[in-house]
């Protein structure tokens, strides 16, 4: 059975018809302090998937922790997290005296919840396997890339794909192989979360409708300087498609104000942009 929270009723449901497998909902309840009550099905199978998408994770994870040992106690033997966005990636290291290693906490906290977590694009940068984010708990990262370069072979979008840093190589190579594109990568230098400077690769823009390809899209500002850079080098037409479309606050209105024209996402993250649906691709290991 898969499982999931009322916001998330959709995507659940679309997995579990791909994968052939039932679905059931988990009720909540917000007591006045802020405290939630969880209700799940009152009979489990042995094999259990919970849906969550971690954006706004910090809530998230109390749910899980809940969720989780009480799916245990109603008969999961076997329990598997569905988390389209993996959330805390980002810091896989402490950088100063002091620091908290987010993801070596958070993954340790989900390996001890979960027998495997499943996700799409993880945002790894010093770390090169999902598995040693989460010790003791099987890791299956898949990856959204392909689908995004099969969505712009078949809607005919011939372009240059960008990636705005050297993380992003991954992706925007991946997306290449699938479109049939020519790809290339900038350098970044990051001043602050909202405050970056984008240094373009040595090639031709003049002319050219360009796309900027990345996993994760936060305050935009990264897209938008990259698009600005892009058309003032000569792009005649700039486009993003990132796997999770996370945009805080102004992150809209940023890009649309930096010259992008379209924006096209994945449904990991629920956004007025999802074009790509994830649910084959999540199906296939819940199968």
């Amino acid at each position: 059975m898969l499982l999931h929270f009322d916001d998330e009723r959709g995507l659940s449901r679309r997995i579990a018809k791909a994968a052939g497998v039932a679905a059931g909902a988990i009720a909540r309840h917000r007591f006045p302090d802020g405290e939630v009550k969880l209700t799940l099905p009152g009979r489990l199978p042995r094999r259990v998937a919970i849906l969550r998408s971690l954006d706004g994770p910090n809530e998230k994870l109390v749910e899980l922790l809940l969720a989780a040992h009480a799916a245990r106690e109603l008969g999961a033997r076997d329990l598997t997290l569905v988390a389209p966005y993996l959330a805390y990636m980002r810091q896989d290291r402490a950088f100063a005296t002091g620091e908290s290693v987010s993801q070596r906490h958070v993954g340790s906290f989900l390996a001890a919840l979960f027998d495997r977590v499943i996700t799409v694009d993880p945002h790894l940068h010093r770390v090169d396997r999902l598995d040693d984010v989460l010790p003791g708990a099987e890791a299956v990262a898949l990856s959204a890339a392909p689908l995004i370069g099969r969505y712009l072979h078949a809607h005919g979008i011939e372009a240059l794909l960008l990636g705005p840093d050297r993380e992003s190589s991954q992706w925007v190579e991946a997306v290449a192989r699938a479109s049939g594109g020519e790809c290339a990568v900038c350098r970044k230098e990051r001043r602050g979360d909202r405050d970056v400077r984008i240094h373009l690769p040595q090639v031709t823009f003049a002319g050219r409708r360009v796309v900027i390809v990345d996993d994760v899209a936060s305050t935009g500002r990264t897209l938008a300087a990259a698009s600005q850079a892009a058309l003032e080098a000569g792009a005649a037409r700039v486009d993003v498609a990132v796997t999770h479309a996370l945009f805080v606050d102004d992150a809209t209105a940023t890009l649309a104000a930096a010259g992008v024209q379209s924006v096209w996402s994945s449904d990991s993250i629920a956004h007025q942009t999802n074009v790509i649906g994830l649910a084959r691709l999540l199906a296939r290991p819940l199968r």
